[in-house]
């Protein structure tokens, strides 16, 4: 097994540009747009690609127009024959035998491979994850990493047999989660990292000179978030909050409720003030110059202060830890995204988050425990009484609302 930081992967993979990866078909399986990534990078170093295994034609945008997806799209560009199947049958399973391929590449091609066209090319099957396995098996490795507040991930290519995900490694290249960084964003930097580790690997797996080493450890599992998997609760805590904005963007989309109003949100990240001078860090407090002491609730959005002398201004809503939660952007029902700022200044009134509890939806958390007996609300004694913040209800003359009703514990639910 090799192994990579993406400094020594640059230099491994700028020895290896221009040269061929060496004799042997491969055969590609893969569909969404970040496998298409892959296969022009494979068609790029001259590697012999003898097919594409894809998923059907799909219907896409408004009118739901029939289009074939990305990796068919790439394959048809260029020349090479495409074998469209939703599942892996009889049919299918010999035409990837009669192509007599040295090797297969899986990158996130959506259906299982059985056993008989596991054995279909010589050497069997590679797949690229975006884990470091055996951590986060499935079909969302990159939420699941997010969501667990890891920020450090890698890009693994091992050899498939028939268990999810649990072949041998044959190589894995490590990347750094930025801050405010998106599960889309993530996602395509790991796609590029994983394009050049398949590059370096491939003369090796082509020549049956690789040694995959077993995966070690103790599996984690990462199934398809789900849009209750995507509601933001702000009872809960603001580092939580802030894994769970960025894991479920793009898909399923970040949401909360404003009233009864489903709205989405963009990236967010945790709200760090400097200390002002002699004071502590949970000293910290700024009051509303409209509306002195004004209180600021659980789920309340508000008009931050600077981070830092020079720094702009940010919007943000306190999390049920009393921290704050900073956001970048912001749709409002049947509206298109907006700049966090720009949405703050067109609120007529003051806006709390999590909308009523009838309409909140069940969550688990990522270390399967009940919400409050992991993270108990915040007390008097340790939430903020006074607001780092300015709430629109200043500009109204208006005190911040409280709700009607206190928080209730959460239901977890089982996958």
């Amino acid at each position: 097994m090799q192994q990579f930081t993406e400094d020594t992967l640059a230099a491994a993979r700028a020895e290896t540009r221009g040269t061929s990866p060496g004799p042997g078909r491969i055969i590609f399986a893969g569909t969404p747009e970040i496998a298409a990534t892959a296969l022009r990078t494979l068609l790029r170093s001259g590697a012999e690609v003898a097919a594409v295994l894809t998923r059907p034609d799909a219907p896409v945008g408004r009118r739901r127009k029939l289009t074939p997806s990305p990796v068919a799209q790439v394959a048809e560009e260029a020349g090479i024959p495409v074998i469209k199947a939703d599942r892996v049958d009889a049919e299918v399973t010999a035409e990837l035998t009669a192509l007599e391929a040295t090797l297969g590449v899986v990158v996130a091609y959506g259906a299982l491979l059985p056993t008989p066209a596991l054995e279909a090319p010589a050497r069997g099957w590679v797949n690229l994850h975006y884990s470091r396995l055996p951590l986060h098996r499935g079909a969302a490795p990159v939420p699941h990493t997010m969501l667990a507040g890891q920020t450090e991930t890698a890009a693994t290519v091992f050899q498939l047999e028939r268990g999810m995900d649990t072949g041998p490694i044959h190589g894995t290249c490590s990347h750094q989660i930025a801050e405010a960084s998106s599960a889309g964003t993530v996602l395509e930097e790991l796609t590029a990292l994983g394009a050049s580790l398949l590059m370096v690997l491939l003369p090796d797996l082509l020549a049956g000179r690789s040694t995959p080493q077993e995966q070690v450890g103790d599996p984690s599992y990462a199934p398809k978030l789900t849009s209750e998997d995507a509601f933001i609760d702000p009872r809960r805590p603001a580092a939580e909050l802030v894994h769970r904005i960025n894991a479920t963007i793009p898909e399923p989309g970040a949401w909360t409720l404003s009233g009864d109003q489903r709205i989405k949100l963009g990236v967010a990240r945790l709200y760090r003030p400097e200390p002002s001078a002699g004071a502590a860090p949970d000293q910290l407090q700024a009051t509303d110059p409209a509306v002195p002491e004004t209180r600021v609730e659980v789920g309340q959005v508000c008009q931050l202060d600077p981070e830092h002398p020079g720094a702009g201004t940010l919007i943000g809503f306190r999390a049920g830890d009393g921290a704050d939660v900073v956001l970048t952007s912001v749709q409002p029902s049947g509206k298109q995204m907006l700049n966090a700022a720009d949405w703050y200044r067109g609120l007529q009134e003051t806006v709390l988050l999590g909308g009523p509890e009838q309409e909140r939806p069940e969550q688990v958390l990522p270390d399967g425990t009940h919400p409050d007996e992991a993270h108990p609300e915040p007390t008097e004694a340790t939430a903020p009484a006074t607001a780092p913040a300015t709430a629109p209800a200043a500009a109204t003359g208006q005190a911040p609302s409280t709700p009607s009703t206190p928080p209730t514990p959460m239901e977890e639910r089982t996958r």
